[in-house]
C-alpha cells in the first residue's frame, strides 16, 4: 500500500493498494482507483528540495598539495642535510643536534606511554635527558678530547711516541668508563628518588605511582642512555671525529636499504610476523650483506681504522639495527599507535627514524671501550 500525504495540507492523505496483477483487481478497488485525482501535483509543493549531495570538489590546496612521496623526499633531504651538516661542522653542533633529537625521541616515547594508559613525568624526564647528554658531552670533550694529548708529551723518538700514545689511550679509556657510567648512574639514582617524591606529592591523583616512576625511567634507559653513547663513538683519544658518525650512518642506512630492496624482491619467510609483517629473513640477509660491503668501503673514509674493526661494527649494525626497529614496532603495537610522532611529514616521528640507534649504540660503545 502506498500512502501520500499532502505537504500543504496534512489532513489530506491518499493510500493506494498496489495490486498483485491487473487481473486480481476487485470491483471495489477499481472504483477506489477511479475516484482518485488524476493529477497528484496538488499534493506536492511547487518546488522540491534537491536531496542529491553535491559532488566533492578539489580545493586549490589539494590540487597544489604535494604527494606523500614528495613529502618524504623533501623532508628526507632536509633531515639528512641537517644531520650531516651538524655532525660535520663541529662537536658542539653535533652535540646540540643530537641533544635535541634524543629529547624529542624521549617526548615521543612518553606520549606513547600516555596513550597506553601510563602517566610518566614527561617534562621532568626530558629535562634529565638533556642534563645527561650535556654532562657526558662536556666531560668527554674536556676530559678526553683534544686537551688530553698534552698529558703525555713525546720526546720525538719512536719509543717516546709509542709511550705517549699508550698513556693517552689508557687515560682516554679510563675516563670514558668513568664518564659513561658514573654520570648516568648518579643521575638516574637521583632521578629515581625525585620521581618517588613527586608521586608522593601527587598521590592519590595517580593510582599507580610506581608504574609512573618505572615508565619514566624506562624512557631514559631505552632512549636517552643509548643516544648518549653516541658521544663515545664520536670521540677518540685524538678528539672528535665526524667521520666515525658518518660511517655509522652509512652502515645503518645500508642495513635499511639492503633489507628493503631484497625483501621486496625475493622476501617470503617472515622474520617477525606478529610485530612487523613486512620484514623477512631474506631482507635481513640482504641488509647484512650490504652492511658488510659498506663496512669495507668506509675504509676509504677511515683509513686509520682496521678492517676487522670496521667489519665488526658492520656486523653489530646488521644484527642490532633490525632488532631496534622491531623493538619500536612492538612498542607502537602495544599502545595502539601507527607512528611515534609527526614531526617529519611522510616519515613519522624521530623515534621512528632513529630506532635502530637504540640497540646499536650501547653495543658499539661497549666494544669500543673494551678494545680501547
Amino acid at each position: 500500500m502506498l500512502c501520500v500525504s499532502s505537504l500543504n495540507d496534512r489532513s489530506r492523505v491518499i493510500c493506494i493498494l498496489k495490486p498483485r496483477s491487473l487481473n486480481n483487481i476487485s470491483n471495489d478497488e477499481t472504483q477506489n482507483i477511479a475516484s482518485l485525482p488524476q493529477d497528484f501535483s496538488s499534493f506536492l509543493p511547487s518546488t522540491l528540495p534537491d536531496s542529491t549531495p553535491p559532488l566533492p570538489t578539489e580545493t586549490s590546496a589539494e590540487k597544489a598539495g604535494p604527494s606523500n612521496l614528495q613529502l618524504r623526499i623533501t623532508w628526507g633531504v632536509i633531515g639528512a642535510a641537517l644531520l650531516l651538516g651538524s655532525v660535520w661542522f663541529s662537536p658542539w653542533t653535533f652535540g646540540l643536534f643530537f641533544a635535541a633529537v634524543q629529547a624529542v625521541m624521549l617526548w615521543e616515547f612518553y606520549r606513547m606511554m600516555r596513550a597506553g594508559g601510563f602517566a610518566p613525568a614527561t617534562w621532568f624526564g626530558v629535562g634529565v635527558s638533556l642534563v645527561l647528554f650535556g654532562g657526558v658531552l662536556f666531560g668527554t670533550y674536556y676530559m678526553m678530547g683534544d686537551s688530553i694529548i698534552s698529558l703525555a708529551p713525546s720526546d720525538g723518538s719512536p719509543a717516546g711516541d709509542k709511550l705517549a700514545e699508550h698513556i693517552t689511550s689508557s687515560f682516554w679509556q679510563s675516563q670514558t668508563w668513568l664518564t659513561m657510567f658514573a654520570i648516568p648512574g648518579a643521575l638516574l639514582t637521583a632521578t629515581t628518588v625525585l620521581l618517588l617524591i613527586r608521586e608522593m606529592f601527587l598521590w592519590p591523583k595517580y593510582i599507580q605511582p610506581f608504574t609512573n616512576v618505572a615508565s619514566t625511567l624506562t624512557g631514559l634507559l631505552y632512549v636517552s642512555v643509548p643516544m648518549t653513547a653516541l658521544i663515545v663513538v664520536a670521540f677518540h683519544p685524538g678528539g672528535y671525529d665526524y667521520r666515525r658518525i658518518f660511517g655509522l650512518l652509512f652502515l645503518i642506512w645500508a642495513s635499511d636499504i639492503g633489507a628493503y630492496a631484497v625483501g621486496r624482491a625475493i622476501g617470503k619467510h617472515k622474520l617477525a610476523p606478529k610485530i612487523s609483517p613486512g620484514k623477512t629473513w631474506e631482507g635481513w640477509a640482504g641488509g647484512f650483506a650490504m652492511t658488510l660491503l659498506v663496512g669495507w668501503a668506509i675504509g676509504f673514509m677511515l683509513p686509520d681504522m682496521p678492517l676487522t674493526h670496521r667489519l665488526v661494527a658492520a656486523g653489530v649494525v646488521a644484527v642490532f639495527a633490525p632488532l631496534g626497529d622491531l623493538a619500536e614496532s612492538m612498542l607502537k603495537r602495544s599502545v595502539g599507535v601507527k607512528d611515534s610522532g609527526s614531526i617529519m611529514p611522510g616519515h613519522g616521528g624521530l623515534l621512528d627514524r632513529f630506532d635502530a640507534f637504540l640497540l646499536v649504540l650501547p653495543v658499539l660503545a661497549l666494544l669500543q671501550l673494551l678494545a680501547g
